[in-house]
């Protein structure tokens, strides 16, 4: 399990995507459309890479969070339609952190990285 960076990948998503769509709802967002709208400020690949660079930009990932998310970008995956290559591997590179760190039982450092992407630390 632990091996295979697109299987963490793949965690980090829901996990990632849990934050967000919780975090708009107490946010007072309560139609579908404005959720699904606003999500995309955070869910995108796009949007994913551009957290992830400023996290990058502004130290605030350790060394260990760089190497994870270097093997997530790193690993070979499914192609999409909705973002260029290289955004897509950083976007896959993010989810695989998070989901590394919810396997690992670090679940206080994925709220860590989680109120920085909201903008709740800055």
């Amino acid at each position: 399990m632990y091996e295979n960076p697109l299987v963490m990948a793949y965690m980090g998503d829901t996990i990632y995507e849990q934050y967000i769509r919780e975090f708009l709802i107490r946010s007072g967002y309560v139609k579908i459309g404005d959720l699904q709208k606003k999500s995309l400020d955070y869910v995108s690949a796009k949007s994913q890479r551009m957290h992830l660079e400023r996290m990058e930009n502004e130290k605030f990932l350790t060394d260990e969070e760089l190497e994870i998310v270097r093997w997530g970008r790193n690993a070979k995956g499914a192609k999409t339609k909705h973002a260029d290559i290289v955004t897509y591997r950083l976007a896959t590179g993010l989810e695989t952190l998070i989901g590394k760190l919810y396997f690992d039982g670090k679940k206080d450092r994925i709220k860590e990285i989680m109120s920085f992407i909201i903008g709740e630390v800055k």
